[in-house]
């Protein structure tokens, strides 16, 4: 099997239909100062075997989760995976399932979305769950859509600035092109989002808030959804780590109209980045603009327990000017991940894993305070938190990363005002001496 797509004389012949003389003039709208000019500095041909060797010593000099252990976060995190969730997941009749187009023929795969959908829903708090989105960024900027359609005449959404970085620049490039407005409102002394700015808002049509927040903090939702009903906008709660909602009230309890956010926590590997899972649930009042799609139960005509696409309001399935998302695909295999990884913790096990992020975090913390570190905000946590060190902490952080720990985010990277200060998560994978060894060493 050869690996070029076509050979000179195919190129020739396409060229010469396409009207052009060089391939390289198919790229003349690309800007000169865009183009490599010169030969690539390819290494030698390989065979098979060596290619396989090449590849293995390139892994070597990657630093992965597996070799390293990772004191940072800030929506991607590392967590144990029970074996019985890749084994029942990783079976072929849910590798090689695709979206059910025809449900009445995907009993099982229609089962496993219904599942997940009813897991989501008690742990968010909700009345309805759709069949899952992209990723947290993408849900988020679904919900916003999905507020704008529901509040019709208000053309404005308000976004935390302690909402993830990416998920607010996803945000924007889903509206940068439409009339609406986006402003964001800033965090206080406490860490948690002023919603004062609010009260002078006429088409204010919802507002987005994490928590945690990318700062680790524990919004006060309660007080939120006030503020923010007061002024006349729908409240949405967004999330990064999902593992939260087994220590503190969920958001459904807090008077959250529509909750959205990442799931990789449960049951996925953090891989690269990627892939994530796009968890989002609402009122049911408001389920006819659920993006994506809803799998429902019913009986059929002997009474037999059975699945169905209940809901289905993408382009793919109706008219597309009332289609509610152009959003592709759920990630079915990802949430049937999810739906597996919380039946085996069950309640029980989810506020176990959830107390021993606490508690781990917590440790950490008050040690490297009283150490010196001064903490961001002082204000409630899960299992991360921001720092301040009285001198500079990158030479710790290069220390501890020659002994194979990568410790914090840096925060001056997403937050200019907070150059300096760094972004610690703990969870149940980190052992206590991974913890103390930070601890010496940022004591030193």
């Amino acid at each position: 099997m050869r690996y070029l797509p076509h050979t000179d004389e195919e190129i020739r012949e396409m060229l010469a239909v396409t009207g052009h003389e060089r391939l390289s003039d198919l790229f003349r709208h690309v800007p000169e100062k865009c183009r490599f000019r010169g030969e690539i500095a390819l290494p030698n041909q390989l065979s098979e075997w060596g290619l396989l060797d090449h590849f293995r010593h390139l892994d070597q000099s990657i630093a992965t989760t597996s070799t390293r252990a990772v004191l940072m976060g800030a929506g991607s995190y590392s967590h144990y995976i029970p074996e019985v969730v890749p084994g029942l997941v990783h079976r072929s009749e849910f590798v090689t399932a695709y979206t059910p187009y025809q449900p009445e023929m995907s009993q099982g795969t229609l089962q496993g979305i219904f599942e997940y959908q009813t897991l989501t829903a008690r742990l968010l708090g909700m009345e309805v769950a759709n069949a899952s989105m992209y990723d947290g960024a993408s849900a988020l900027a679904e919900a916003v859509l999905m507020a704008l359609r529901v509040q019709r005449k208000k053309n404005t959404v308000a976004i935390s600035t302690a909402v993830h970085p990416h998920y607010r620049q996803v945000v924007r490039s889903y509206l940068q092109a439409s009339l609406y407005t986006v402003i964001e409102l800033e965090v206080g002394e406490d860490g948690r989002t002023d919603f004062s700015p609010l009260q002078g808002v006429d088409d204010l049509a919802a507002v987005a808030v994490s928590s945690p927040n990318f700062f680790g903090i524990i919004e006060d939702l309660e007080e939120a959804a006030e503020s923010i009903h007061d002024a006349g906008g729908l409240f949405i709660t967004c999330f990064t780590e999902p593992f939260a909602y087994g220590l503190y009230k969920n958001p459904g309890q807090c008077g959250a109209d529509i909750v959205c956010g990442e799931g990789q926590s449960f049951g996925m590997p953090q891989s690269f980045g990627g892939p994530g899972l796009g968890m989002f649930a609402c009122k049911s009042s408001f389920q006819r603009n659920l993006p994506g799609r809803l799998v429902g139960q019913t009986v059929d005509l002997d009474g037999r327990r059975g699945f169905v696409l209940t809901l289905a309001t993408r382009e793919q399935h109706i008219r597309r000017e009332k289609a509610t998302s152009n959003i592709c695909s759920n990630q079915g295999l990802c949430a049937m991940t999810a739906a597996a990884y919380m039946a085996t913790l069950g309640r029980t096990g989810l506020k176990k894993v959830a107390r021993l992020n606490f508690d781990k975090a917590a440790y950490l913390k008050q040690k490297l305070c009283d150490s010196g570190a001064q903490l961001l905000f002082e204000t409630a946590v899960f299992n991360e938190f921001a720092l301040k060190f009285p001198s500079d902490f990158a030479p710790v952080r290069e220390r501890l990363l020659e002994k194979g720990i990568i410790a914090g985010l840096e925060l001056g990277n997403f937050y200019p005002e907070y150059k300096g200060a760094y972004l610690f998560c703990v969870t149940e994978t980190t052992s206590k001496e991974v913890l103390d060894t930070v601890i010496e060493e940022a004591g030193k």
